[in-house]
């Protein structure tokens, strides 16, 4: 009976396909650690090696690919010292160089790294690899790129990704030993050049996790969201605009659950809240692109980071961390398979350090729609909306800008009353109603019966279906708009769609309108306030949950449709109750112009750093840099 059965075990197995699928190699390298692609990049090499004999391990060995031709080694290689953080030293053991002729070993001195000694190998010729570090497989021939490994000590992700070959994303399978956040993986600046058809090569970027991506599942910021639905079978048009134009997506970040409006500690409940490097670092990241604004201002390694502003989603993350943060025109580009939360005024954009990224990355996800200026002429009015009056730094920072900007553009600096402009000037369909009056219930309307429909419905009935009729676990936030919603008629979100329509209208028409100077683009540059150096520590426990009622100037660019972005301007100190120490909180101010006139602000803020009135803002503690201050020491004393 035992044979019997054991026979039926072995003509089982024989007819059972089994093979091992790779996913990737964690490897450490002069105490760096790196993942191996699972993925070939070409033969380099048509002989096989001892890997042992060379420093490797399991078949690979650290490589440098030099694929120039007649290039100083040395200089080449203290060049790449600055440019690139994924190239050390480790992988000069074996170079692998084009036209070498033969194998051969030579000293190979650089500025940094002295008398070190390489063995040369010859580069294919066919071989279309190229320069940067790889990991040689030593029986093939073959080299797999180098991925660096660092640590999201900010919880800014959800999940770290890795591009595959033919477009679709895969999970990278590699966690920093002893390190307790998620693990994100980036590849060599070296291997990728910018071009006119890939103006964004190389340039690494942390996606909301909104957006569908082709092999990953998304979240929504929601787990059962996450659990219930398949990994996406199709990239979403706005993420794959920016991959044409050769981005690199190293991961999906953290947002407040389905983009609504959440603060830390009393509201994130099923994903914990990103991190702000700034100041004590235990302040609010604001949301809803959250994880964002905290990788941009915590990670140096992190080029860009793709958020949502609905109704400031954005520019608040973008603010308060002090960086660039674009809110652009309304319906600028396709947001097809990306969640919703209300599509009269969901938007898609940017938040960066480097203005010239910024707006290289705006042209290629807006594409013809976007406006790249070369020959412009600015626009000579400049106002300012509800600037503080009161003598304070924040005040001081403010009022400095924008008297640069002024001379800047050779203009004068107007204060603009936008309720005074609405008395003298607003449609006869309002009445006596003020703008706020007006505004009161739109964005509220528009946001809760727009996603109880277009998302909250079709997932509690999918949900419900494998689950015996339950409901998923949903934030208090999300909850208490869409209960809201619920008990709101019908002409709600038709008075709503009007209400906007008439703000959109009057403000385009008679505030801030295109210009009929086609180099100008817009009338005016409008600045208003957003961040102006408060404390919002998130060590706070808050009342239930307030719905958005009311009209702010961060509403503006909302109902009009204009473009709305945040240029940093600087820090003030404050004192932390947290750290009980002086710390530095940023300072930045929100620039609008006409409807259509997106490229102006990027192309302002690039101008604007050149000519010194603004800086660009680094990754730490503050602007300027600086340990952030949960990592200053993150080596113990002593063991426990």
């Amino acid at each position: 009976m035992i044979c019997k059965t054991l026979l039926l075990l072995i003509l089982t197995v024989r007819n059972v396909s089994s093979s091992l699928e790779s996913s990737g190699l964690s490897v450490k390298l002069n105490d760096v650690d790196y993942f191996i692609s699972p993925f070939s990049q070409g033969r380099a090499y048509d002989q096989p090696l001892d890997a042992k004999s060379r420093g490797g391990q399991f078949g690979f060995v650290p490589v440098t690919v030099i694929a120039e031709t007649s290039t100083n080694i040395t200089d080449l290689l203290t060049n790449w010292t600055r440019i690139d953080d994924v190239w050390q030293p480790g992988f000069l053991t074996t170079i692998i160089l084009a036209s070498s002729g033969r194998s051969r070993s030579r000293p190979v001195s650089m500025t940094y790294y002295p008398n070190f000694t390489s063995e040369i190998l010859p580069l294919q010729e066919s071989s279309r690899i190229p320069s940067g570090p790889y990991f040689l497989d030593t029986y093939t021939g073959e080299v797999h790129q180098a991925f660096r490994l660092y640590d999201d000590f900010a919880g800014a992700f959800t999940q770290s990704l890795l591009q595959k070959p033919d477009g679709t994303f895969q999970t990278l399978s590699a966690h920093i030993q002893s390190s307790a956040s998620l693990t994100i993986g980036v590849p060599s600046r070296l291997y990728f050049t910018a071009t006119k058809e890939k103006p964004l090569a190389g340039v690494r970027v942390g996606v909301k996790d909104i957006f569908a991506l082709a092999g990953a599942r998304r979240s929504n910021g929601n787990r059962a969201w996450y659990g219930l639905y398949p990994p996406a079978s199709q990239t979403c048009a706005v993420m794959q605009n920016l991959l044409d134009a050769g981005a690199i997506i190293v991961g999906l970040q953290k947002l407040s659950q389905f983009s609504n409006g959440e603060t830390p500690t009393a509201d994130w409940v099923d994903y914990h809240a990103p991190f702000n490097p700034r100041g004590d670092g235990y302040q609010d990241t604001a949301s809803s692109s959250a994880g964002a604004g905290s990788s941009i201002g915590s990670y140096e390694w992190l080029d860009l980071a793709v958020g949502s502003d609905t109704g400031g989603s954005i520019r608040g993350p973008a603010a308060v961390q002090g960086v660039f943060g674009n809110r652009p025109t309304h319906g600028i580009v396709s947001l097809d398979n990306v969640m919703p939360m209300s599509p009269s005024l969901d938007t898609a954009g940017f938040l960066a350090r480097d203005p010239y990224i910024w707006g290289a990355a705006q042209a290629a996800m807006y594409k013809g729609n976007y406006t790249s200026y070369g020959s412009f002429e600015y626009p000579g009015k400049l106002y300012t909306l509800d600037f503080p009056t009161e003598d304070t730094p924040t005040t001081k920072i403010l009022n400095k800008f924008s008297a640069d900007l002024a001379a800047f553009l050779n203009a004068t600096v107007t204060p603009l009353n936008i309720s005074k402009e609405w008395e003298n000037s607003a449609p006869t369909q309002v009445g006596s109603n003020t703008i706020s009056q007006l505004l009161n219930l739109t964005y509220t309307a528009l946001i809760t019966m727009d996603q109880t429909q277009l998302l909250r419905d079709q997932f509690y009935k999918d949900y419900a279906a494998v689950h015996d009729g339950r409901l998923p676990f949903v934030d208090p936030v999300p909850l208490a708009r869409w209960s809201w919603g619920d008990e709101q008629p019908d002409y709600q979100r038709t008075n709503a769609i009007e209400n906007k329509t008439l703000f959109m209208d009057w403000f385009n028409e008679k505030i801030l309108f295109r210009s009929p100077n086609t180099k100008t683009c817009s009338s005016s540059i409008i600045l208003h306030t957003d961040s102006t150096g408060s404390l919002s520590n998130r060590n706070r426990y808050l009342n239930p949950p307030a719905l958005p009622f009311g009209f702010s100037n961060g509403e503006i660019s909302v109902f009009a449709e204009t473009p709305d972005s945040v240029f940093p301007l600087g820090e003030i100190p404050v004192q932390s109750t947290i750290t009980n120490h002086t710390e530095l909180v940023p300072v930045a101010v929100d620039v609008m112009v006409a409807k259509g006139c997106d490229g102006l602000i990027a192309q302002l803020a690039l101008d604007l750093v050149e000519a010194g009135i603004i800086k660009k803002p680094k990754a730490g503690s503050t602007l300027n840099g600086g340990e952030i201050l949960l990592r200053r020491g993150d080596v113990p004393l002593t063991s426990a």
